[in-house]
């Protein structure tokens, strides 16, 4: 009697995000007998720092195939990666194609896979801004509306797929694979060297404790793309900063924003870790963080600022103030439940709600559910029992 037949699942990834969804997924996925799984790594994020090394820590084997893409434009990449995934799909024949996140590899492989007529899963999906000026909210849609499987992570999701006019049995609810990651490294970033050599587990007082710190990141265009804006926001963090030390692992897109507007007057500019002294005030702008090195970095903050989607997820499930830089946010469950905050742009509201935090005032929140460490599991035994029937 022969053996059943393995289910086949191509699983892309091409950004930093993307390999924090992924990880937990891929090492489900090969732990499944049932399972057949190609790993391909678009390129999209080809620097150590973005890219190797978070494959490294997270523990994600050496990708099947590498299709090297690179940076470029939103067309030229989103085009440069479908034209490279599809010979993939072709050729590998699989019964799904898995996709995470909403950057341009996610909507190219989506496309290459659904024109070969492959079942498209997206993880990650339902969650809308609703400002399609977003690069993003437009992968998200697009991807959505061409997917089989739409595995979403908060209930948000479920709704903006129901009015979107997707059938019940597509959508599953399933939880977050963000948070699977963060729960299985959480422990081993704690054991990192990160607070300590930025001198941020000196003493603050007396009574002992860590140094109080702030910690950001911003890269998106509405940000940074503009001197005037990113001007702005720099002058209020280098404002906070004459408060508590503000640590800013700055994207490299945003530091030749910030070099080529003459704006890193307000901060000290780090070009290594070891010129960081953070244990003094002031705006500390550095090279990027490792995945585990800002994870040790976010969990300990008092406060933290971002534009990034998942950095909102990831504040809230580690129960530490965050402020979003922007006027919308596509997890409204870390505003209704976490501790998230949107503020936006604004110079003075951004620097009042971080007084009123530093001062012990941040949002407690909660954890939502199913953000339990579990959702590559519910995702995984879908696709098996879907391929399978097949």
């Amino acid at each position: 009697m022969s053996a059943p037949r393995k289910v086949r699942i191509l699983a892309a990834a091409g950004a930093r995000p993307n390999f924090v969804k992924i990880a937990p997924l891929v090492e489900r996925l090969d732990a499944q007998p049932g399972a057949e799984t190609l790993l391909v790594h678009t390129g999209q994020h080809y620097d150590f720092s973005l890219s190797a090394s978070f494959f490294e820590q997270l523990q994600i084997r050496t990708a099947d195939i590498h299709l090297e893409t690179g940076s470029g434009s939103h067309g030229r990449q989103t085009g440069e990666i479908l034209a490279r995934f599809e010979p993939v799909a072709r050729d590998w024949k699989p019964d799904v194609v898995l996709v995470v996140g909403d950057v341009n590899s996610t909507l190219a492989c989506a496309l290459a896979a659904v024109k070969l007529h492959v079942p498209v899963a997206h993880v990650e999906a339902g969650l809308r801004s609703f400002d399609r000026t977003m690069p993003e909210e437009i992968n998200r849609v697009l991807t959505d509306s061409i997917s089989a499987f739409l595995f979403v992570s908060e209930p948000s999701g479920v709704e903006n797929l129901r009015r979107e006019g997707v059938a019940d049995e597509r959508i599953h609810l399933v939880g977050n694979v963000m948070i699977d990651s963060l729960r299985k490294f959480l422990p081993v970033a704690k054991k990192s060297e990160t607070v300590r050599q930025l001198g941020l587990s000196l003493a603050a007082g007396a009574a002992g404790g860590s140094q109080p710190f702030a910690l950001v990141t911003m890269h998106r265009p509405s940000n940074v793309d503009e001197k005037n804006d990113l001007k702005r926001l720099l002058g209020v963090l280098a404002e906070i900063g004459g408060r508590v030390p503000v640590i800013f692992p700055a994207h490299p897109r945003t530091q030749e924003r910030i070099r080529s507007f003459g704006l890193g007057a307000d901060a000290h500019l780090c070009e290594d870790m070891r010129d960081v002294r953070a244990a003094e005030k002031g705006l500390w702008l550095t090279p990027p963080m490792g995945y585990l090195e800002f994870l040790h970095l976010m969990s300990e903050a008092e406060l933290v600022l971002t534009d990034s989607g998942g950095i909102q997820e990831e504040t809230t499930a580690l129960g530490v103030p965050c402020l979003t830089l922007r006027d919308n946010t596509e997890r409204p469950i870390t505003v209704s439940e976490g501790t998230n905050q949107v503020v936006g742009s604004d110079p003075q509201k951004i620097l009042r709600a971080a007084e009123e935090i530093l001062a012990g005032g941040g949002k407690k929140g909660r954890v939502p559910a199913l953000w339990d460490g579990k959702a590559a599991g519910r995702i995984v035994q879908v696709l098996l029992e879907s391929g399978a029937a097949r």
